[in-house]
């Protein structure tokens, strides 16, 4: 439900791509699908091509439409493999997150944790992206928790 929010809230005309440091640090916003992924892809690869060492993928502004906005990823990720480079993706909306990991792509992926970035534990009221899943999952569902 939330997906479908953030997809009708998303900016009109695709994704947006840039380069903040070349070859390091590059910035996805907007919304991913068939029709704004080759420019993502092209974007991407280039980055991959002119660097060495992390590519870190700043995605806080994405929505994912469908899967082939996931795929432009692993493409990207497994060209960075083949050029002996490492691809991070940072700043993960829950929406995407989520997506991420229904699809098992995490075991893939790397996503940095905001826990991670920061070098420590979270200040008091700052929780992680994980932890806020976790949480909105619990308070979504009616049925008592299962022990474990």
């Amino acid at each position: 439900m939330a997906a479908r929010r953030a997809a009708r809230t998303a900016p009109p005309g695709g994704a947006t791509v840039v380069e903040e440091d070349p070859g390091r640090l590059v910035r996805v916003c907007g919304r991913l699908d068939v029709h704004s992924v080759p420019e993502v892809r092209a974007a991407l690869h280039a980055a991959v091509d002119r660097g060495s060492g992390r590519l870190v993928v700043s995605v806080d502004g994405i929505v994912v439409a469908d899967a082939t906005g996931l795929g432009v990823f692993v493409g990207a990720h497994r060209r960075a493999q083949r050029a002996g480079r490492e691809l991070v993706l940072r700043d993960v909306p829950l929406p995407t997150l989520r997506l991420v990991r229904v699809t098992r792509l995490h075991r893939v992926l790397r996503v940095e944790d905001e826990l991670a970035r920061a070098g420590g534990p979270p200040r008091p009221g700052e929780t992680g992206l994980r932890q806020q899943a976790q949480n909105r999952r619990a308070e979504a569902s009616s049925m008592p928790r299962r022990a474990s």
